[in-house]
């Protein structure tokens, strides 16, 4: 399915600006995955110091969402960047947004994990939570490989995936639920494993955002707020 294809400008320098700011969000990108993937260990293994890790290195994603805003800034400012070119940083802009909220809900797991827990984690729920990291973490890592190669067909996959997440949401939900029934004293720590859930299921989201957006790039369709058969059916007939 369709790429982007920049091509090259008069400029060389605008050609180099333009790979040097994408290659920063796929910086960031690393850096937020490496974020997400220590939040889900210090959550199911109780690695304190992992949490502390994490919890501390939400401050250079930050920086970097910073750094990475400000140049698209100056690109903007200094080259005005028409059709295409616009696109693509308009697309960066709102990647590394939905890129620092990412961190921020890595943030959020690697606190819960901090809380005291006592137990309540049981093997099933570790395994169904540990799963659920994966399936996030794929999707985060597929997006990012979506972004950098301008690949449609990839970008449509995150989408679907965000099913498959949402699915094993509602199934945490469900044996947390039981559990509180089953042990009404251990529900202040299994809220503390509901939110850690849904900070998961959150970041799913924002990975099908940044798929959106590279669907965006590419075609310049804008794809939020569509049902997914109608999203494949837009695209196909723009392949047409």
């Amino acid at each position: 399915m369709s790429k982007l294809n920049l091509g090259q400008h008069i400029s060389r320098r605008f050609n180099q600006e333009l790979e040097d700011v994408r290659n920063n969000v796929l910086h960031m990108g690393g850096l937020v995955e490496e974020q997400l993937a220590n939040a889900v260990k210090a959550l199911v293994g109780a690695e304190a110091g992992l949490a502390r890790q994490v919890i501390d290195g939400d401050s250079r994603v930050n920086l970097m969402e910073r750094e990475i805003d400000e140049e698209c800034t100056r690109i903007v400012a200094r080259r005005q960047p028409a059709a295409t070119d616009l696109r693509l940083v308009m697309a960066i802009i709102k990647t590394i947004n939905d890129l620092e909220r990412i961190g921020d809900e890595a943030k959020r797991v690697a606190k819960m994990s901090q809380s005291e827990l006592d137990g309540s984690i049981q093997e099933g729920l570790r395994g169904e939570l540990s799963h659920m990291g994966e399936l996030v973490r794929g999707m985060l890592r597929q997006v990012l490989d979506a972004f950098a190669r301008t690949d449609v067909d990839t970008a449509v996959e995150v989408v679907k995936a965000d099913v498959r997440v949402d699915r094993k949401y509602k199934g945490i939900i469900e044996l947390l639920v039981t559990q509180m029934s089953a042990d009404p004293d251990a529900i202040p720590a299994l809220l503390n494993v509901l939110w850690a859930a849904r900070s998961l299921e959150r970041m799913g989201d924002r990975c099908k955002n940044i798929a959106e957006y590279v669907i965006y790039m590419v075609l310049g369709m804008d794809v939020r707020h569509i049902d997914l058969d109608d999203v494949l059916a837009e695209i196909e007939s723009q392949a047409d």
